[in-house]
C-alpha cells in the first residue's frame, strides 16, 4: 500500500484515491504541547487580509495582552505543556506562531520543522527567530530549497497556516491559492514523503486553509464549504466519516480557526450554532476571547504552534 500511496503523492480527486480508505496511510504521533509568542509588539500597522481593512492603529494592546495570557492558560488546564519564543520589536505579526514553520516527525522518531516562505517580505523576517527556537530546541531544519536545484525559485509556503497534519495519519492537508503556492507541495512531498490533499481555496477571506479547515480527530473536521472548490469538498467527505459544515456567519467570526485537543475545541467566542454542533458530535467546546487579534485576521488557531 506504501507504494500505491506514493504514485498518488498529489492527490487532487476522489477517483485517484476511490479504493483508499484512511486506514490505508500510516499512523503518526501528533505533537501535544504549544509554542506561542507573546504579542509584546502586536498591532495593526499595514492591510495585509481583508479582515485587517480599517483596523490600523485600533489595537488595544494591554486587552491583547489579557486575551493572550488566557488563551496560554486555557492550553495550560487541558495538560498542554506551553512554551514560548520571544517576540522582536517591528515584527508585530510573529505573535501570529502557526505560519513560520510545520512541525513532524521522521520516521526515526526525531523532531523536524519546514521552513515557512512568507508572502509578505515583513513576515519572512519572523522565520529566522523561529529557526533559531526550533533549532536550540533539537530539531531538524528542513527547507523548501532542499528540495530544489541551486537557483531555482522557491515557490511561497505559508506553514501551518495552509498546511494540516491529518490528526494521527502521516497525510498532509495542503490549502493553496492565496498565500501558499501549489508549486510548493511536490517539494513538500519529495522532501517529508508524504501524501498530501490538495485543497484551492476560492474565497479571499479564507486566505489561509486554517481559517476554512479544522480537524478535531481522526474522523471529524469542521469546515466552511464555501471556501473549497467541488473536487476539495468531495475528498473532504471522502476521508472524514463527520463533516461538521459551519455557517458562513460563523466562520466569519474565526469559529473555524479553532485547535481540537484530546476531545476538546478551543474557539473564538460567539459562535454559538457552531459550539452547539460541536456538543452533539461528543466534542468540549471552550469559548475563549481573541477579538483583539482578529483585528488582524487570526484568532486560536493562528496564536499557536504545535510541538513535540
Amino acid at each position: 500500500m506504501e507504494k500505491l500511496l506514493n504514485q498518488v503523492a498529489l492527490i487532487k480527486s476522489v477517483d485517484e484515491v476511490s479504493q483508499q480508505s484512511l486506514a490505508d496511510f500510516p499512523k503518526r504521533l501528533d505533537p501535544g504541547n504549544v509554542l506561542m509568542c507573546p504579542p509584546t509588539y502586536f498591532t495593526v500597522k499595514v492591510a495585509q487580509n481583508p479582515f485587517m481593512e480599517g483596523k490600523v492603529g485600533t489595537v488595544d494592546t494591554e486587552l491583547a495582552k489579557k486575551q493572550w495570557q488566557i488563551l496560554s492558560e486555557t492550553y495550560q488546564k487541558i495538560g498542554c505543556e506551553v512554551k514560548t519564543v520571544d517576540a522582536v520589536e517591528d515584527l508585530e505579526d510573529m505573535v501570529f506562531a502557526a505560519n513560520q514553520v510545520l512541525p513532524g516527525i521522521d520516521e526515526a522518531g526525531k523532531p523536524f520543522v519546514l521552513l515557512g516562505e512568507m508572502r509578505h517580505e515583513k513576515r519572512r523576517l519572523e522565520v529566522p527567530w523561529y529557526r533559531q527556537w526550533f533549532l536550540a530546541n533539537g530539531y531538524k531544519i528542513v527547507t523548501l530549497a532542499d528540495g530544489l536545484d541551486d537557483g531555482a525559485p522557491v515557490p511561497r509556503f505559508e506553514a501551518q497556516g495552509d498546511a494540516v497534519w491529518h490528526p494521527q495519519r502521516k497525510l498532509i492537508w495542503g490549502g493553496y491559492g492565496s498565500r501558499t503556492d501549489r508549486e510548493a507541495y511536490p517539494i513538500i512531498n519529495k522532501l517529508l514523503n508524504v501524501p498530501i490533499v490538495l485543497l484551492k481555496l476560492n474565497d479571499p477571506r479564507f486566505y489561509h486553509l486554517d481559517t476554512c479547515f479544522c480537524a478535531l480527530d481522526e474522523d471529524s473536521v469542521m469546515i466552511y464549504a464555501g471556501a473549497f472548490e467541488p473536487d476539495g469538498l468531495a475528498l473532504i467527505e471522502h476521508f472524514f466519516k463527520n463533516v461538521i459544515a459551519v455557517s458562513e456567519k460563523d466562520a466569519l467570526n474565526f469559529a473555524l480557526n479553532a485547535v481540537a485537543i484530546k476531545g476538546n475545541v478551543i474557539i473564538q467566542k460567539g459562535s454559538d450554532a457552531t459550539v452547539a454542533l460541536l456538543e452533539k458530535s461528543g466534542f468540549n467546546p471552550i469559548e475563549v476571547e481573541t477579538s483583539e487579534f482578529m483585528k488582524s485576521g487570526g484568532s486560536v488557531f493562528c496564536l499557536k504552534m504545535m510541538v513535540y
